[in-house]
Parts: C-alpha cells; sequence; structure tokens
C-alpha cells in the first residue's frame, strides 16, 4: 500500500502549487464559458487535475537514486512484453485455482498478479468517467477508446524510453496488456458513467443557469473584481519588469506603478470606450448612468479610488523596511508613525474585503465602492449580449 501512497502524496503537493498557479486563468475561462463561476464545474475541472496528476506519478513513481539505471540490470534485460493476456497466465499460475474447481477461484484474490491486473484497469476508468462528462453522448465511445489507449501508450513510451532519456535503461516494463488493460478500463467508465454523473448537475444545467444569471445582472460582482485583477496584474508585470531592468529602488518602483495605474485604468478606457483590457477579457465595458463611454473625469475619480488603497499599502511596506537607528532623536516617531500606518492599512483592507463580500453577496444590486463614487455602472458588451 506504502507504493502508492507516495505518487498521492507528491500529486497532492503539485497539485496545490499548480492549483493556485490556475486559479484566475480557471475564473476568467468560467466566467467567458458559463457566465458565472459554477463550483460544480470548478470541482470537476480541478478534480480531474488531481487526478491526471495522481494517474501520472502512479505510473513513474518511485523513481530510481540514480541516471545510471542500467547498471543495476544484467545486459540480456528485456523491456517490453508484447504477448497479450500474459496477466491471466500469471494469475492462474501463481494461484491454486483449479479450473474445475469454482471454489478454487477465491485464491485469485490473494495473488499480486490479479491486483496488478486490477490497478491497471482501474487506473484509467476515472479518465473514461470524465470523457462521457466532456462528451455527453455514447455515440463518442470509440473517440474514448482511443484517447484512453492513446493516454496509456503515452504512459508506456515513458517508461520503455527511461523517461524520454532522463534515464539511461528503462526502470519499468513496458507490457501491451497495460495498454489492453488501460483502454478497456477507461472504455468501461465512459459506459458506466451516466450511473456516476446522475448524482451531479450536468454541463446543460451549468450553461442554463448562466444564461439566467446573466438576466438577473449582466455583470456579475466578481467578473468586475477579476477585470480589476487582471488589469493590476497587467501592470504588474509590464511596469515592475521595465523598472527591474533599470533599478531595484522600491521608490522608483512606486512611480512606474503609479503611471502604470493611470495608463491602464484612466488613459485606456478613456481612449477605448470604456473598456480596459481586464473588461475586455470579462466581456465587458464601462459606462455612465445614461449607458454612454464615461467621462474624463468619471474615469479619474475611479482611478483614484482604486489607486490610494494600493498606495496606502505602498507606503506602509516603505515605512516598515526603513531602517533607523534606535539612537535618532526621530526613533520613537517612526515607530508610533508605523504602527500607526499599519494599523490604518489593515483595517483598510478588513473594510474593504467587508465590502467586497456584501456587493458579492447583493448579486450585482449594489456596485463597488470605486464605480460608486464616479457613477459608473460596468455593462455587458452589445456583441454578448
Amino acid at each position: 500500500m506504502s507504493v502508492y501512497i507516495l505518487p498521492i502524496k507528491v500529486a497532492f503537493i503539485m497539485f496545490g502549487v499548480l492549483g493556485f498557479l490556475l486559479v484566475i486563468p480557471w475564473m476568467v475561462y468560467s466566467y467567458r464559458k458559463y457566465g458565472y463561476f459554477s463550483l460544480w464545474a470548478s470541482i470537476v475541472a480541478y478534480s480531474f487535475i488531481f487526478y491526471m496528476l495522481s494517474a501520472l506519478f502512479l505510473v513513474l513513481l518511485p523513481l530510481p537514486s540514480t541516471r545510471n539505471t542500467c547498471a543495476f540490470q544484467s545486459p540480456n534485460t528485456v523491456y517490453y512484453s508484447l504477448k497479450p493476456f500474459t496477466f491471466i497466465h500469471d494469475i492462474f499460475k501463481s494461484s491454486s485455482s483449479i479450473w474445475s474447481q469454482p471454489r478454487t477461484y477465491v485464491q485469485i484474490f490473494n495473488q499480486s498478479a490479479f491486483w496488478q491486473a486490477a490497478f491497471n484497469f482501474l487506473l484509467l476508468l476515472p479518465f473514461g468517467v470524465y470523457l462521457r462528462y466532456f462528451f455527453q453522448e455514447k455515440r463518442y465511445w470509440k473517440r474514448a477508446l482511443a484517447l484512453g489507449f492513446s493516454l496509456s501508450l503515452f504512459y508506456e513510451v515513458t517508461q520503455l524510453t527511461g523517461i524520454y532519456g532522463i534515464y539511461k535503461c528503462p526502470y519499468r516494463l513496458f507490457d501491451v496488456d497495460d495498454l489492453m488493460l488501460n483502454s478497456t478500463g477507461a472504455l468501461f467508465g465512459f459506459l458506466i458513467a451516466p450511473v456516476i454523473l446522475a448524482l451531479f448537475p450536468s454541463r446543460e444545467k451549468i450553461l442554463a443557469k448562466g444564461e439566467k444569471i446573466q438576466k438577473s445582472y449582466p455583470v456579475s460582482p466578481l467578473s468586475q473584481l477579476l477585470a480589476v485583477l487582471i488589469d493590476y496584474i497587467f501592470i504588474k508585470l509590464t511596469f515592475s519588469f521595465t523598472v527591474g531592468l533599470l533599478t531595484s529602488s522600491g521608490f522608483a518602483e512606486m512611480m512606474y506603478i503609479t503611471v502604470g495605474f493611470m495608463v491602464v485604468y484612466f488613459v485606456i478606457p478613456l481612449l477605448w470606450g470604456g473598456k480596459t483590457i481586464g473588461t475586455s477579457i470579462m466581456r465587458f465595458k464601462l459606462s455612465n448612468l445614461k449607458g454612454d463611454a464615461p467621462s474624463w473625469q468619471a474615469l479619474l475619480k475611479r482611478t483614484v479610488s482604486l489607486y490610494l488603497p494600493w498606495l496606502a499599502s505602498k507606503l506602509d511596506s516603505l515605512l516598515s523596511h526603513m531602517k533607523l537607528a534606535i539612537e535618532s532623536h526621530l526613533y520613537f516617531t517612526y515607530v508610533w508613525v508605523t504602527v500607526a500606518m499599519l494599523a490604518f492599512v489593515s483595517i483598510m483592507w478588513l473594510t474593504l474585503s467587508i465590502h467586497a463580500v456584501f456587493v458579492m453577496l447583493k448579486k450585482g444590486k449594489r456596485t463597488f465602492y470605486f464605480d460608486h463614487v464616479a457613477d459608473i455602472v460596468p455593462r455587458k458588451n452589445e456583441a454578448n449580449s
């Protein structure tokens, strides 16, 4: 059993890292695909990632302790088995079962060969279930079988090549029986999937719910926050990379990010009819209460509203990293200012977090503070409405 625990642990760690990196891209995709953040669709996507990682590591781990795997193998080692149904012969060969005595068949379950075959059958069975969820219709069973075979072949070739040359010799056997059992397991999972998927909402129901939600409130609050976050990430990647090439000064970075706020949140929507990079990706635009493009005054108010919390946080960071000798007559003033600034920033972000949660719970009946102060309303693009 311990042989299977290590791969699952590694898969869990990798899933945690990968899942964190994919949170924003997945949320963007979810809103563009369904029109809202679907918890069930997220569970399906993330569980599929975890399953694929687990299956891969179950096939490859544990890894050899050295690249020179040839040193631990005899010169005439055979790295492949091309004779089909060998696993059946191995099961009965190592057991005391007798064909003419069905009562002895129970001995099969005590054989490692049987459990190895069962593992290979079950390995891609969930893959078939996922394929049925994605393809929906039973008539795609040939496609599911082909994909199951292809995935199994990928595993076997990866083993045969020593993970494509990382190891000098294969450390596991290329087995045609594994191909057969993996592919059959994927097909079986595809065929029995309706029994499992009947317990959960279908993709059609998710899409139908998305259409209903969009009629109730065209631009969801979480979609608006994602647009703001995408714009900020663009600022950080673009302007921080630029200043990083020129200087490591924290003050210089603050100036560059300030310019970035003005360009991304003010200049771009002013020239682009109310669209920013983020709102364009999320398929909506900013407008005034009449539905027209917002004025420069409104966009400037919105930009300043978004900029001030960042500025306060940046100043707090700069203050906390300042080095002042304890002998200095300004030391105690510096301590009190730092503590006061930290308290202010903490209260500010707590208030903004409560505000964001409140707006999302209201499901679009209230606007975020940065749109409220500027009398700006997010609206769906006409081409997507």
